[in-house]
């Protein structure tokens, strides 16, 4: 099997488009869906409905689970809050209730997905050192061979065997037997990891490679629309450095 692994898209049409046109031309057998669908972005409705009849399996994020009733965000930062509570403003009763429906993780064979740590999912736990990852090892037996998450919006990797955890930081990561991999696709729609062009990712479960993909996309149009809906600027800026 052949899927395409897209997460945290955050309302970035652009970026969205040019993954599923990306996508569209790969022999995929379907489309895996990491989370966080809304937030930052100017088009949370469209990015919905884009992803609604394509997702074969998909999860729910933090701000999908925030905007669809389904977490407390009180505490969140107050540029964050106002785009989660405009991006509410926004969607769609069909889109809301998508949001509300998305399971917390998918198990799929050798193969699980998930926002963030697969354990307690629903905590939507950060997982990029490899101390945090360490942290998983009482649970080694629960965890598929491969659980891909998003969350962090960074492309870090992490292979696990004989209780030792080692962060990868390459383009392409090959699935050894024996050994237990989590992989952090990167971000659709909001890169953090210093590569402003948006990230998504191929998962070859017979040739077991994961391999992550960049592409370029119109970002100072998705800027100018963040401005232009009251979001925060910083919102946009950073789609240009990727930071």
């Amino acid at each position: 099997m052949r899927y395409g692994i897209l997460s945290d898209v955050h309302g970035n049409l652009e970026a969205l488009e040019a993954v599923l046109a990306y996508f569209a031309k790969e022999k995929l057998d379907g489309l895996l869906f990491l989370g966080d669908a809304v937030g930052y972005g100017a088009n949370p409705n469209e990015v919905c409905e884009r992803l609604r009849p394509l997702v074969q399996h998909g999860v729910v994020g933090n701000h999908d689970a925030a905007v669809s009733g389904r977490m407390d965000y009180t505490d969140y930062y107050d540029a964050a809050r106002h785009a989660l509570d405009w991006c509410a403003s926004q969607l769609s009763a069909e889109n809301l209730e998508w949001l509300r429906r998305l399971p917390y993780k998918v198990r799929l064979g050798a193969v699980e997905i998930s926002h963030g740590s697969p354990i307690l999912p629903e905590a939507f736990d950060y997982l990029f050192t490899a101390d945090q990852v360490v942290g998983l090892l009482p649970d080694y037996d629960t965890l598929a061979d491969v659980t891909l998450i998003g969350h962090s919006h960074l492309t870090v990797a992490f292979e696990i065997s004989d209780d030792l955890v080692a962060p990868m930081i390459q383009s392409q990561i090959v699935i050894k037997p024996g050994h237990k991999y989590i992989i952090t696709v990167g971000s659709v729609g909001q890169p953090r990891d210093r590569d402003p062009r948006s990230c998504c990712g191929i998962l070859d479960t017979d040739k077991r490679v994961f391999t992550y993909h960049r592409l370029d996309y119109d970002r100072e149009t998705t800027r100018k629309k963040i401005v232009k809906a009251g979001l925060a600027p910083v919102f946009g800026d950073r789609l240009l450095v990727g930071m």
